[in-house]
Formats: C-alpha cells, structure tokens, sequence
C-alpha cells in the first residue's frame, strides 16, 4: 500500500489542477461571453443613434440655403463613426479610445447641426425633425445605459483573472484584462437636442 502512496498523491494533485484549469476556463470564457453580449448592445444603442441622424440629414437637407459645410461635417464624422468596429473578444485601451474619440465627434457634429436649425423657422416647426429629436434624446439614454452595463460585464471578468492564482492560468490560456469604458470629460452627458420650440420666439 504504502508504494502506491506516492501514485495516490500524485493523482490527487493532476486531478485537483485539471478541475482548477477547467473552471477557471469554463468560467472566463462565460464571463467572456457575457462581455461580447454587452458590447453588442452598445454597437446596436450608437447605430440606432446613426440612423437616426442620417434621416436628420435628410431632412435638414430640404431646407432651402441650410448650410452645407455644416451638413458635410455631419455626415463625414457619421461616417468615421460606424467605419471602426471592435472585436470584443480582444479589444484594447486604444481601440476604445479610437471609438471614443469618433462618437464623441459625430456628437460634436451634431450639436453644431442642432444650433444651426435655430436661423430656420420652417425647419424648426418640421413635425419629423421634432420627432427624430425625440427619438435622439431617447436613444442617448439607451446609450448611457449600454455602456454601463458594459463595465458591469467587465468588471467580473477581470477580476476573475487578476486575482491569484487565477492571474497565473489566466496567462497560459490568453486571457487579457479588458479595459473599461470610459466617456471623455463631460461625454457622459447627452447632447442637448431639446429645443422646445413651441416655446421660443421666431
């Protein structure tokens, strides 16, 4: 018996690390998932909001003499928006950066469009401009909402693979910390599209 003792222990050891290794994985890749789904939903919140201003386009386009270098800049930072796509599966400081920065432009953008309706009475009174300006309002909402549950999904994660001895598997399997999604100074609030128009003097 006692020969077999050192086999036994032995056993014991392989068997507790192969569980240890596959719970750990089993669980980041879960955790894994759930950030993909997160990141998923903040894609879907800015390409509602991208959609939404492509019809703004449209319909301060139709208004006589608006300015179209302000237009132009509308629709080139929209486009410079939706051209970067993240892989969540790898993302990086500075792919979020990167996406930050593009977001944040098409809402300088916009509030630069929004100000210039002002000159045009017409425009301003255009039942589908009100509605798309509702529409906006909302939608920022929905964005805020998304990237924060985004950095709840986050948060599990990189903690699950910081921590020793986790961080030391972690390593082995490719599991990398993912960065959170941070707003630049004063992004974190929703571009002002509430003009009250019934309430202003033409």
């Amino acid at each position: 018996m006692k020969k077999w003792l050192p086999v036994i222990i032995i056993a014991v050891i392989v068997l507790g690390f192969y569980r240890w290794t596959v719970g750990f994985n089993n669980k980041a890749v879960k955790l894994n998932e759930n950030i993909e789904e997160s990141w998923g939903n903040v894609q879907n919140s800015y390409q509602r909001r991208s959609d939404l201003i492509g019809n703004l386009v449209k319909t301060v386009q139709g208004a006589a003499d608006f300015e179209k270098s302000t237009l132009t800049s509308v629709i080139e930072a929209r486009s410079k928006a939706t051209s970067i796509t993240i892989d969540p599966t790898n993302i990086t400081p500075e792919q979020l950066n990167q996406f930050n920065e593009a977001q944040s432009g098409l809402s300088s953008a916009l509030s630069r469009l929004l100000v210039s309706v002002e000159r045009y009475p017409d425009l301003k009174a255009n039942q589908n401009f009100l509605k798309l300006q509702d529409e906006l309002a909302s939608t920022e909402n929905q964005i805020l909402t998304a990237r924060t549950r985004f950095n709840e999904a986050i948060k599990p994660y990189n903690m699950h693979i910081k921590t020793f001895p986790n961080s030391i598997l972690a390593g082995w399997f490719n599991f990398e910390p993912k960065p959170y999604f941070k707003s630049d100074e004063g992004a974190d609030k929703a571009p002002d599209v509430d003009f009250n128009f019934g309430n202003k003097e033409k």
